[in-house]
């Protein structure tokens, strides 16, 4: 019994000539490839978010323990049914590899999730982490120059 898997029907389209007709079919070839190598940064359709690695996000803040009052949020209401599925949204992150444990016994008392349900009943988290502004340091690396991207771009073989 075979799966449904998505993108191999999206590379079945494209391999019959449904997408793009300028490449040939060694292109094609190559293209399918890398898709196929990298299908865990893909999500196609109702799938679950795709997992790219190679460009976290370490946050580093310039305060220590206990967090000034500022910080310190209380958590916002929720009925017993939104704990529920702010837990299920968190575990669902935490399977993905989207977001970690900081630590076994700590506690953060930073912010808390706020769950957003549409009227087709998806839901979705939101958090709010503009008190981290005042205290995040920040990564100084230069801004790329656009005409030297756009330079590296020009070598290029498919875009």
């Amino acid at each position: 019994m075979s799966t449904h898997d998505p993108l191999e029907e999206l590379l079945n389209e494209f391999r019959e000539g449904q997408f793009s007709t300028n490449l040939t079919s060694k292109q094609k070839l190559i293209l399918l490839k890398i898709l196929r190598e990298n299908r865990p940064a893909f999500t196609i359709c109702e799938e679950p978010l795709g997992k790219f690695r190679g460009h976290g996000i370490e946050l580093y803040l310039d305060v220590e323990r206990p967090y000034p009052p500022m910080l310190k949020r209380p958590p916002y209401p929720a009925s017993l049914e939104t704990r529920k599925e702010i837990k299920k949204h968190i575990n669902e992150l935490l399977d993905m590899d989207v977001i970690r444990k900081i630590g076994n016994n700590e506690i953060v008392e930073i912010t808390t999730p706020v769950l957003i349900t549409w009227n087709d009943g998806k839901s979705r988290l939101c958090w709010d982490f503009r008190a981290l502004n005042n205290y995040a340091k920040a990564h100084r690396y230069p801004i790329p120059r656009i005409p030297h991207d756009l330079e590296k771009l020009a070598k290029g073989k498919y875009l």
